[in-house]
């Protein structure tokens, strides 16, 4: 589950109904009854928060969202999109990264899933953070 403060509209989730579980983007929120739509593969639909998940921050989810990747020889990797930098200390380990644009860095950031990347990313940017290339 994931918080109604938590999401945004363009923040890409997992949606459940009846069991079965589909990759998203919110279009619109219901503020009043704490609704979220949900575009899926099969048609937009509204969701309560209880049947929305977080998707894990992963390299594969980085490259979907059109992250360049860089290995460094001290085994951190750098992710970049435009001047949108992303560096973790060591290989498929994300608990500890740092991120940075222009002049905005910051040191560990609470980010776990993509919807958190995606709202840390337009507070920095002002631009939404999606899977179109650049």
């Amino acid at each position: 589950m994931i918080k109604f403060g938590e999401i945004k509209q363009g923040d890409y989730v997992h949606a459940e109904y009846e069991g079965k579980t589909w990759l998203g983007e919110v279009t619109r929120l219901n503020k009043d009854e704490k609704q979220v739509c949900v575009q899926t593969e099969v048609q937009e639909f509204w969701f309560d928060t209880a049947h929305l998940h977080p998707i894990e921050i992963s390299d594969e989810q980085l490259q979907k969202l059109h992250f360049s990747k860089n290995e460094n020889e001290d085994g951190s990797v750098k992710y970049a999109k435009g001047a949108f930098r992303i560096i973790t200390a060591a290989k498929d380990n994300f608990s500890n990264l740092e991120m940075w644009y222009r002049e905005d860095v910051r040191h560990n950031p609470k980010i776990n899933f993509v919807h958190e990347l995606q709202n840390q990313y337009y507070d920095m940017t002002k631009v939404h953070l999606t899977n179109n290339p650049m």
